[in-house]
């Protein structure tokens, strides 16, 4: 019951998030939703047991990887002056209220419901050693290396293509 629940308010987290990313008019906005998307995909890989991916999924790229996309939006400047005026009155209380509906779900959840983050049988089961460190750094430094190594120099040239981008300045052109 827990786990569905975390499930369907984490997932649509997530959706929210993305259609964020994509929606969004100003670059600084969908960041953030990519990152809440990020966010949720770590609490899915907690609830698989996945821990080491869930931290690594919250340190790499909800952390560093939203830093570098943040920095790149603010080197490539987003000067539009932001409007200050409230367009929508309701909205404070709207989030008010989703926000106090989200915590007495949790509430609920926390005191009717006998249930942890692990997900196997406790009597005498040891957690499965798919997601271990040893297993990951085995996997990563013997089959994976080369993709491994391809993804950040992609990530890499990406920063500095974005980087190069931001400081181009075109040049005026000769009119004949």
């Amino acid at each position: 019951m827990a786990e569905s629940i975390l499930f369907y308010l984490f997932g649509a987290i997530a959706l929210t998030g993305a259609g964020t990313v994509i929606m969004a008019r100003n670059p600084v906005y969908s960041a953030l939703g990519m990152m809440s998307t990020l966010f949720s995909f770590a609490v899915f890989y907690i609830a698989h047991l996945a821990h080491f991916v869930a931290a690594v999924q919250v340190i790499v790229y909800a952390g560093a990887v939203m830093t570098l996309f943040l920095f790149v939006i603010m080197l490539i400047g987003v000067d539009r002056a932001e409007v200050r005026s409230e367009e929508l009155p309701t909205q404070r209380r709207l989030v008010w209220g989703v926000l106090a509906v989200v915590l007495t779900t949790a509430a609920v959840v926390f005191n009717t419901s006998t249930w942890s983050w692990v997900t196997y049988p406790l009597a005498g089961q040891l957690p499965p050693v798919n997601g271990t460190i040893q297993n990951i750094a085995a996997d990563l430094f013997t089959i994976w290396v080369l993709p491994f190594e391809a993804i950040s120099l992609l990530l890499i040239i990406a920063s500095i293509g974005a980087v190069v981008l931001a400081f181009f300045k075109p040049r005026p052109r000769k009119e004949t």
